[in-house]
Formats: C-alpha cells, sequence, structure tokens
C-alpha cells in the first residue's frame, strides 16, 4: 500500500482502460474525480510512453462535469480563460489563478472555523446542528481538491499587450471577486 501522501499513480494501457496501480484494478474518470474529492492527488501516465496525462484527463473530468449541468465556470471566466491562450496573458493567469484558489481555500477554512464559534439563536432549535453540520460539508466540498498550480514566469511584454493583459487580468479579478461574494453569502 503507497502512502496517502503519495500521489495515486494511475496507467493508461494502450487500450485506454485506466489502472489504478494501489488496488489492481481498472477505474473510470468518475472514480479518479472521487479519489480527487476526498483529498487525493493523482497521477495519470501512459504506460508505453510514459507521458504524464494527468492535465488531460483533469480537463476531460471538468468538461464532462459542465456538459451535464453541473456548472461551476461562468461562460464569460471560460472565455476569459481560452482567450488567456491566445495573448501575453497567459504567463499571469496561473499564477493569478493559483493564488485565487489559495485565497479561496483560506477564507473557507475561516469560514468553517467561525461556524463552530459564532452563538446563533437559532442553535436551541431541533435539527439545527444537523444543518449546520450539512453546511459545513458542502463548504469542505466544495473546496476539497482545489490545488495550487504552478505556470511559467512572467514574460515582458510591449506596452499594447502589456495593457491588455491588464484588462483582462481586472475582468477575471471581478469575475473572482463575484463569485467569491456568492460564496461568503451562502
Amino acid at each position: 500500500m503507497a502512502n496517502e501522501n503519495d500521489p495515486l499513480l494511475i496507467k493508461r494501457y494502450a487500450s485506454r482502460r485506466l489502472y489504478n496501480t494501489e488496488t489492481s484494478d481498472y477505474v473510470t474518470l468518475d472514480d479518479i474525480a472521487g479519489f480527487i474529492r476526498d483529498g487525493r492527488e493523482v497521477q495519470i501516465i501512459d504506460l508505453k510512453t510514459g507521458d504524464d496525462l494527468t492535465r488531460q484527463y483533469l480537463l476531460q473530468i471538468i468538461a464532462e462535469h459542465e456538459s451535464r449541468g453541473e456548472n461551476v465556470l461562468p461562460v464569460d471566466v471560460l472565455t476569459d480563460l481560452v482567450r488567456s491562450y491566445t495573448t501575453q496573458a497567459q504567463s499571469v493567469v496561473p499564477q493569478f489563478l493559483a493564488a485565487s484558489f489559495e485565497m479561496l481555500r483560506e477564507g473557507q477554512s475561516k469560514v468553517m472555523e467561525n461556524l463552530g464559534h459564532i452563538p446563533n439563536p437559532m442553535a436551541g432549535m431541533p435539527g439545527f446542528e444537523a444543518m449546520q453540520a450539512q453546511q459545513q460539508a458542502f463548504l469542505k466540498a466544495m473546496m476539497q481538491g482545489w490545488g495550487a498550480a504552478s505556470g511559467p514566469e512572467d514574460e515582458a511584454g510591449d506596452g499594447d499587450t502589456a495593457q491588455s493583459t491588464d484588462a483582462e487580468l481586472d475582468a477575471i479579478k471581478k469575475q473572482l471577486a463575484e463569485l467569491q461574494a456568492k460564496l461568503a453569502g451562502m
């Protein structure tokens, strides 16, 4: 049995089947999503070439959830992400997203801590503790598995590109602030 801190190694065979090396059985994308929701890091490797396919499969999991109507990413955020692949912004977007999710995780931790410490007049009502536990579980599930991404270092660009990048970055910051406000209201 591997150390729980080590990434779970999944091997992709030529038949495109995914093999869990810890349990010696085949897994699906839903299984992999479950491992990640449970807080486990995964690494998916092509058995023949040794290529790391983790990013490709994680994107596929997100695309499948979005296509099933489990929309987490607003269209304008997705549009900005696509746009960042064709501009100089791609050098700052990964760091910005990683820092934003880290702030969100930290804020989430504080909210969960405060839920247990704030005196509430409803605390005496029947079922309040169950409702509070359910809220904490929901918030924890929303935040679980959001790892910090790393990206390339900032590259210097020309003035026009820098202004365009700044405008795109401001738009992403605004969208993130709106998402944080919505989460805070939950």
